[in-house]
């Protein structure tokens, strides 16, 4: 028992050391660095945005040293709004990681406390109504406004699932789907100006049966986009190979590639 204490302690040095280390770094390049003089909230945004979507390209790319990198880079991020945080004497970093301890353990009753919960289900509609409970006056106040529209579409299900605002079934939910792609077709048969509200109905349905399959309708299509890309670059090599200029080429040409390069790519799985 005395081995696995002092190993954790020696582990859990480690990682303050670690995070001691980049707070001290920070320290001083918001003292020397002219470029992180500079910065500010606002002017770190969308920086911190484009990391954030880096990071889950290195994810959909399964490239676990990119993660690490990209955490890295996100952690950064955190570690400076929190000093800039300090420098307005609103909060630092301390304060920032107290609030989500506390938050998390308020969040947690069945690990805090002594509420007893059967699955994750539970878990989250719990969750959702302590955030009720703490003054939020909707559940889907928490979806921020700036989300793309697929993984909010996710995200507003997610909620409203947490409190009872639900289908029974996955059968039920289909028929929907193909409720709302009839009706998308009629729209667009009929030239109507509601082809665009319909279309999103309809991904909204298939977001809806996607949860019910246990598929992230975000992940999905982001590895269908990069099959795309792969096969599609593919394709311009072997056409370039073949000393052919893909802008003359007709589409059953395309396709004809287009097939060679599906079954190499295929053949490397």
């Amino acid at each position: 028992m005395s081995y696995k204490l002092n190993f954790a302690k020696k582990n859990m040095d480690a990682r303050l050391v670690a995070f001691e280390r980049l707070l001290n770094v920070m320290d001083e390049l918001r003292e020397k660095c002219p470029w992180d003089q500079k910065q500010t909230m606002e002017t770190l945004r969308n920086l911190t945005i484009e990391e954030t979507y880096e990071l889950a390209d290195a994810i959909t790319e399964n490239d676990l040293n990119a993660v690490k990198g990209e955490l890295g880079d996100l952690f950064l991020h955190l570690v400076f709004y929190s000093k800039i945080g300090k420098e307005k004497g609103a909060f630092d970093v301390a304060d920032v990681l107290n609030a989500i301890c506390e938050k998390l353990i308020y969040r947690h009753p069945h690990i805090y406390g002594d509420v007893k919960v059967k699955d994750e289900e539970e878990v989250k509609a719990n969750w959702e109504k302590l955030k009720l409970k703490e003054g939020k006056k909707s559940v889907l106040e928490g979806v921020p406004a700036s989300l793309p529209a697929l993984v909010k579409a996710t995200r507003i299900q997610e909620k409203v699932k947490g409190i009872g605002f639900e289908w029974d079934n996955r059968e039920d939910v289909w028929k929907k789907v193909e409720e709302e792609l009839a009706e998308f077709r009629v729209e667009v048969e009929n030239k109507s100006e509601y082809i665009e509200e319909e279309f999103g109905d309809l991904l909204f349905s298939l977001v809806n049966y996607a949860r019910f399959i246990d598929i992230s309708p975000e992940s999905a299509l982001a590895f269908t986009n990069q099959k795309f890309i792969k096969r599609f670059q593919l394709m311009e090599e072997l056409i370039t190979s073949d000393s052919k200029d893909i802008k003359s080429m007709n589409l059953e040409e395309m396709d004809t590639y287009w097939n060679r390069a599906k079954l190499i790519l295929k053949n490397k799985l």
